[in-house]
This record gives structure tokens, C-alpha cells and sequence, in this order.
């Protein structure tokens, strides 16, 4: 055989192979076989996209939803419709996605695939996050989304998966802040470091630096003077006693002892925590590492892999240095809740309580034409004494009577 027809069968089984490849088994199938017309339909697509054709696979199951509105596939028949704009990506095909298994989560919340849905929704936000110090509103949405799925699927078996995400995210967001409240800090403005490395730690307590950003903080409260000596014995001793095992413990024992504070003792669970986390953090391989300036998303290597996320939203703090209004009562949390109290639409006469033909709208009317006629006859007034100066002035001037000549 001549060694071009042996290229000539290389490159046809390739091409038979990719086929081959392109294919991807659905996870959501139906394994009843029978022949009613519904349930054929429904292969059909499913076979459509298993091999990529999305828009086919999308045109069949809204046959088969607008149809058979009563058929035992149409649940399935939906969340195929999502699944097929979840595999097509892209961004219009994420943003399709989301909608339709939102959808489907409000039309089926007690279905088991409910919570898959939620999952996949947790994860469109996940796989377009972005790194710290960039736009961070994928990660915020991803982070809601995680919460929610444990909420309100806690029982679920991608409850486990959703809070290794939500550490992932918290993470990265933590990072955010960590390099925000590290650039104060070198900058040298001591009250906005201290503020943000403080909010860092308390709404993140499983960020991986979360120990270097309490010794900064300390540090911040340090250089603005004695005055805050006590805000600084109270992140040295929440890191002594919180990170035990951390490299600036030692040497924020020497600072408590120089400041003549007590030094607290370790919690063992805080000891148990790190010790769990060093043996079990993975690092990035040297591809990674080399290749990582490249990459859109951010590196969670360091995220924690044990602990419960915070399921709260932040609570935004104002730093020290910004004065606080006469009569404050002292707080420095700002918070958003509805109003309870009476407002003025409550309080003051609907407007519409006042129709035109009513004895109020029929005074403020009379009112209006005294006031023009009162306008009309000053304005006539000093028409008519101006034509009386008019006329005056056209009159011939009386002769001036000489004196008597005697």
C-alpha cells in the first residue's frame, strides 16, 4: 500500500473519531422506551443535542410543550430547553439559560432536578467570574446564587459542592478587599486600612490572609496613636487567638506584651481548622502558575476547603477618621430597611378627594377673576390718566394777560 492512501486512512478515521468525540451523553434521560409521540419527540431532541444541534433540539421541545401540554415528559421537555442553552454558552446562551431554569425551579421547586437547576445557575456566574482586582459583579451574583441553592435546597446532593463553591467566591472576594485595605495601609491612610482589613475579616473569617490582614489592621490602629490602643490589643488578640498557627502570631504576642495587654489562649478548633487546611491546600502547577496572566478567572487554589462560608450580606462601616453628625447616637453601620412608619401619603388629604365641581375648587376659581379684575382697573386707571395728559397737552395755551399800563 502506498504511503498516500495510508495518509488518505489516517485522516478519515480522525475525521471519524472527532465525530465521535463531539458527541456528549445527556445527564437528564428518560429510559422508558415506548412509541407514543411525545416520547419519541422527545429522544429526537435529545439526540440533537448531544450532538450540538441546539436550535433543532429547541424547535422539537416546544413541539412537544406546545402540544402535549398534559404529557409526563413536559417537565423534562423544559429543563431540556435550559440545558441546551447551558451547553451552547457564549453569553446570550448563559443568560437564556439562567432564565429558563429559574423558570423551571418556579414552575417545578420540588422536583429533584429544582435543585440542579439552582447548581447550574451558581455555576454560570462561577465560570465568568474574574480575577480580584477586576469587575466583580460575576462573583457577587455567583456568591447569591450559591447561598440560595443552600437555603433552599440544604438537603441536596449539590448542597456539598455549592459551600466548596461559596469558599471559592468568598475568596476571591476577600481578595479584593485584602488588596484595597493593603494599599491604604502603604499609603499610609490608617483609618481607611483599618476599617476595610477589619470588615475583611469579620464578613470572610475564611480568607486565606485573613491573619496578615488583622496584623495590618493592628498595625493601622497603632500609627494613629495611643488613642487606639485598645482597637489594636483587639485585633492582635482576635489573631493570636483565631490564627494560631500563623507566622505573625509570635510577633503579635511580643506586641501585646509591650502594649501590657493579655495575651488569650488559642482556640483548639481554630488549631484544628489550619492544621486541616495545610495538609490539605493544593498549589497550581508550573503551567498555571506560568500561564496564569493569561487567564480571565482567578486563582482559588488557596481557598479554604473547610468551614462554613458567611450566608450574610456585608455591612459597609465608615471609618473613625469621618466625624459623626450632632446628635448621632454613635453607630457606624449603615443598613437599608423598608419604612414602617407614617409618611406623608398616609398622614396629609388625597388631592383626588377634590373634584373640580366641589365648594374648594369653586372658591380658589372665584378667586382668580377678582384678582384679574382687580389687575383690569389699575391697568385702566393709568390708561385713562394718561389720556388725560393727551388731551392737555393738544389744547391751545391760554394768551398771558399783560400788566396794566397806567
Amino acid at each position: 500500500m502506498s504511503s498516500k492512501k495510508i495518509l488518505v486512512l489516517l485522516a478519515a478515521a480522525l475525521v471519524a473519531a472527532s465525530c465521535g468525540f463531539h458527541r456528549k451523553k445527556y445527564e437528564n434521560p428518560i429510559t422508558k422506551d415506548t412509541q407514543q409521540p411525545d416520547k419519541v419527540l422527545f429522544d429526537k431532541a435529545i439526540n440533537d443535542i448531544e450532538r450540538g444541534r441546539y436550535e433543532v433540539a429547541r424547535l422539537t421541545l416546544n413541539t412537544l410543550i406546545n402540544t402535549y401540554d398534559t404529557s409526563e415528559y413536559l417537565a423534562k421537555a423544559k429543563l431540556a430547553v435550559a440545558d441546551s442553552w447551558y451547553r451552547e454558552g457564549g453569553a446570550h446562551g448563559l443568560a437564556q439559560a439562567e432564565a429558563e431554569y429559574k423558570d423551571f425551579i418556579l414552575f417545578y421547586p420540588t422536583m429533584e432536578e429544582a435543585a440542579e437547576s439552582q447548581e447550574k445557575i451558581c455555576m454560570i456566574h462561577y465560570k465568568q467570574m474574574e480575577k480580584a482586582d477586576r469587575d466583580p459583579n460575576n462573583a457577587l451574583r455567583a456568591e447569591q446564587e450559591c447561598r440560595q441553592l443552600l437555603v433552599q435546597f440544604p438537603n441536596s446532593k449539590f448542597a456539598p459542592i455549592a459551600q466548596q463553591r461559596l469558599r471559592e467566591i468568598q475568596e476571591v472576594l476577600g481578595e479584593a478587599e485584602m488588596r484595597a485595605g493593603d494599599f491604604y495601609h502603604h499609603k499610609g491612610a490608617n483609618a481607611a486600612a483599618a476599617n476595610r482589613l477589619k470588615a475583611l475579616v469579620d464578613q470572610y473569617p475564611l480568607y486565606s490572609r485573613a491573619d496578615q490582614a488583622l496584623w495590618e489592621e493592628a498595625d493601622s490602629w497603632g500609627r494613629m496613636g495611643p488613642r487606639f490602643r485598645q482597637k489594636q490589643g483587639e485585633a492582635l488578640a482576635r489573631l493570636v487567638k483565631e490564627y494560631p498557627l500563623s507566622p505573625y502570631t509570635d510577633q503579635a504576642k511580643k506586641k501585646l506584651t509591650s502594649l501590657e495587654l493579655p495575651i488569650p489562649e488559642a482556640d483548639p478548633a481554630a488549631v484544628a481548622r489550619m492544621k486541616y487546611e495545610a495538609e490539605n491546600r493544593t498549589k497550581p502547577g508550573l503551567f498555571r502558575r506560568s500561564t496564569g496572566f493569561i487567564r480571565r478567572g482567578p486563582d482559588v487554589s488557596s481557598a479554604a476547603k473547610s468551614g462554613t462560608p458567611t450566608m450574610q450580606n456585608p455591612l459597609p462601616s465608615i471609618p473613625v477618621s469621618v466625624p459623626l453628625p450632632a446628635g448621632a447616637a454613635g453607630t457606624t453601620d449603615v443598613t437599608v430597611a423598608p419604612v414602617t412608619g407614617p409618611s406623608a401619603l398616609d398622614t396629609n388629604e388625597d388631592a383626588r378627594s377634590k373634584p373640580p365641581g366641589s365648594a374648594a375648587s369653586s372658591a380658589d376659581a372665584n378667586s382668580q377673576p377678582q384678582q384679574q379684575n382687580t389687575t383690569t382697573d389699575s391697568k385702566s386707571k393709568k390708561k385713562k390718566k394718561k389720556n388725560d395728559k393727551t388731551d392737555n397737552s393738544s389744547q391751545p395755551a391760554k394768551p398771558t394777560t399783560p400788566p396794566n399800563q397806567e
